[in-house]
């Protein structure tokens, strides 16, 4: 029988060795538009709200986190997989948001940022006239001057 690889295995297998260098600089981000504003949410549990940064260049927004490593005395580890460390993520904004107008708050560890869009670039509705309504008028106009 034949047994077939895991290819995710594979891949933890290969990235065992270089421990939190690779696994520990993930930022999760959820986002979700509601009535022209995005919301972005990022996990930074354990994080002081001190230690984070948040700027916006030439439309990136850059979140920058820093979490500090914990030396307990006379410690030994048995298992370190919490990253520490400055972590850091770019969101690529549109020329449709305002970056302006961003707003953060941080609360139990989440980080959540608002970045409204433009009024320009919101849709709007466009009315279209007809041939029937320019020729109402221009017979309207024409009966007001006789």
């Amino acid at each position: 029988m034949r047994r077939v690889r895991d290819p995710f295995e594979e891949m933890e297998r290969w990235m065992t060795p270089f421990g939190s260098q690779l696994r520990g600089g993930v930022m999760p981000m959820d986002a979700y538009e509601v009535d022209g504003n995005y919301t972005l949410r990022f996990d930074l549990p354990g994080v002081d709200p001190d230690n984070v940064d948040l700027a916006v260049e030439r439309n990136v927004l850059t979140v920058t986190a820093e979490r500090p490593e914990e030396e307990p005395e006379n410690a030994t580890w048995l298992l370190r997989e919490r990253p520490t460390g400055t972590h850091r993520r770019e969101v690529r904004l549109g020329d449709r948001f305002d970056p302006s107008k961003v707003e953060a708050s941080y609360d139990n560890g989440v980080l959540t940022v608002t970045i409204p869009v433009h009024e320009e670039a919101l849709p709007h509705k466009i009315s279209i006239a007809t041939d029937a309504q320019k020729s109402i008028e221009a017979e309207s106009t024409e009966t007001a001057t006789e």
